[in-house]
């Protein structure tokens, strides 16, 4: 009977922490809905627009924030953060590589927590992890490659053939490590933000033409990437910390 009763109060506790979870993300829901209704043209750069596809990622941050605390300024947190800049950067044409150095900045944040304790006990090898490694990296590879004549022919092919080559390693860099945790949150919110970014790079270098939801696609998957991983941060701080509920969230 014992047994019983303790089982019954873990999935009581389990039960109780997916909804605190839930009602934590729901500024970002909300902020994310606000974002495709006003749906504001990229015709029209303004602080507003910035403000407006910011709003998700930064409930995003401070929902990390709330549990894991400061030390996920050096993390998810962070680059959520990080992110969140790249976001306001894009809004404006002629911001594009700075946008694209705040996100280099977010995957660095992004590697790092997965190196951490909290993710290192999950992380060992398998053989089929390492087809995912290679997957990751030769799709990569096999992108970049497809993109160098298009780089070259940019406004900028001195800068950004280089800078697109770094970017690329750091996102497969941090998707990878996002494998090697075996946390499934995170390991899918690394595939698909490169997916959202292999479709943003596509559009934005004229390698395709523009697609007439071509920035709904880039949009939804990048929202749905930062959630996987912010999501997964929070699980993985509750996993290391045993199932104790007053430890989960910290102010």
């Amino acid at each position: 009977m014992d047994i019983l009763d303790t089982h019954a109060y873990d999935r009581r506790q389990r039960r109780n922490t997916s909804c605190v979870l839930f009602l934590s993300l729901l500024p970002f829901f909300a902020s994310a809905a606000l974002f495709f209704y006003l749906w504001i043209p990229e015709s029209t750069p303004s602080l507003l627009a910035a403000g407006v596809k910011a709003a998700p990622v930064i409930s995003l941050a401070l929902m990390v924030l709330s549990y894991n605390g400061g030390r996920s300024l050096l993390g998810v947190a962070g680059g959520l953060l990080l992110s969140s800049g790249g976001d306001i950067c894009l809004i404006w044409p002629g911001l594009f590589l700075h946008g694209m150095g705040f996100f280099a900045l977010a995957h660095l944040m992004y590697s790092l927590s997965f190196l951490s304790s909290r993710y290192t006990a999950h992380s060992y090898p398998s053989s089929g992890i390492y087809i995912v490694y290679l997957l990751q990296w030769g799709i990569t590879g096999a992108a970049y490659v497809y993109l160098l004549p298009f780089l070259q022919n940019s406004p900028e092919p001195n800068i950004f053939v280089p800078a697109v080559g770094a970017y690329a390693f750091l996102i497969v860099l941090m998707a990878t490590l996002g494998a090697r945790t075996r946390h499934s949150l995170v390991m899918l919110g690394g595939l698909v933000f490169m997916t959202s970014d292999l479709s943003l790079a596509l559009q934005h270098f004229k390698v395709v033409e523009s697609l007439e939801y071509g920035r709904h696609i880039v949009m939804i998957t990048y929202y749905l990437a930062q959630l996987l991983i912010a999501v997964g941060d929070v699980k993985a701080t509750m996993a290391e910390e045993g199932g104790d509920f007053s430890k989960w969230k910290k102010s």
